[in-house]
């Protein structure tokens, strides 16, 4: 019998990757949930939707009574990508983030306590650990956290969470910190799913402040692939940090979009720095590495080529 897998979010951008990728690339069958929110797009799901090992349930992780629906069998482990994650949003509202990213990762974690599920993966993210200054150290997952903003605080509470359930209830958990995502499927809110649809469209492209905030970047099936490995691989208890190896300012990002659309940098107009923005980013994926055995594949730019042919071919299908 194939292991049964109950991924959360996975009609959002990296967790549809990664069913994407287990339904290629290994025998695991997957139940998938989503509230389908703004961010999780059925259409996502459509590449697997008629698998034979893959089912979807559309619940709220933060409301238990829903998500009971889908704890009808024991998992092998959960995977929870399900998560609030835009920082604009959290700034101008952080309770829907307090009730996916805390409340729903509590529910999840009391499924695993009672039986429904071995282990768990929570997909965290780099900004629980703050931020870092041009010639500081990359995180390491001894890196204190330090959020500073609504969403990765929630994200950081998720994390202690997890933490404590572990150690005071000896449960099977691990927690990934990754990079930047980016890729096929990401919501058109993100920074680089905006610059390309804007370029594509001559539309104005903002930048926050001066344009040198600095960010790791990593192509979203990498991330995918060391999930797999930690699914399988991974210590109970762990930490694993996961980032791209590329660094890369805002500035540089967009300019970098702009080569590979022929389009001009007068597109590219300065507003004003929003609040809580962190001023520098970067993963020291060395554990992983040396661990598991993980390396990122796909370069920053590849990764942006095959990003760009992807909405080229969304926004051609359209028309």
């Amino acid at each position: 019998m194939n292991k049964h897998l109950l991924v959360t979010g996975g009609a959002g951008f990296i967790g549809a990757n990664f069913i994407l990728h287990l339904l290629s690339n290994s025998d695991y069958s997957i139940t998938n949930v989503d509230s389908l929110t703004y961010a999780g797009k059925y259409e996502n799901n459509q590449p697997f939707e008629k698998s034979n090992r893959y089912r979807f349930i559309k619940c709220d992780i933060g409301k238990f009574d829903e998500l009971r629906t889908a704890l009808d069998q024991e998992y092998e482990a959960i995977i929870n990508f399900a998560a609030e994650s835009h920082v604009d949003r959290s700034i101008m509202d952080a309770a829907p983030f307090i009730h996916t990213n805390i409340k729903g990762t509590f529910n999840l974690l009391q499924a695993v306590l009672s039986g429904k599920a071995r282990k768990m993966i929570q997909i965290s993210t780099d900004e629980v650990y703050g931020s870092l200054e041009p010639t500081d150290p990359p995180f390491i997952e001894e890196t204190p956290l330090a959020p500073n903003n609504p969403y990765s605080a929630s994200k950081a509470s998720a994390d202690l969470l997890v933490r404590s359930y572990s150690i005071t209830h000896q449960l099977p958990l691990i927690i990934t910190r990754c990079s930047n995502n980016y890729g096929p499927m990401q919501h058109t809110e993100k920074f680089i799913p905006k610059i390309i649809s804007n370029a594509l469209n001559d539309i104005d492209i903002p930048l926050y402040g001066d344009g040198l905030n600095i960010r790791d970047w990593i192509y979203v099936e990498d991330h995918c692939r060391a999930i797999q490995m930690v699914l399988e691989k991974g210590a109970a208890g762990e930490v694993y940090n996961i980032g791209g190896t590329e660094e890369k300012t805002n500035r540089e990002v967009i300019q970098a979009i702009l080569n590979q659309l022929g389009k001009d940098k007068h597109l590219i107009k300065h507003v004003k720095d929003r609040k809580g923005h962190d001023r520098r980013y970067s993963m020291d994926s060395s554990k992983i590495s040396r661990e598991l055995g993980w390396k990122p594949s796909v370069s920053f730019e590849d990764g942006i080529k095959k990003t760009i042919e992807w909405f080229q071919l969304r926004t051609h299908e359209r028309r």
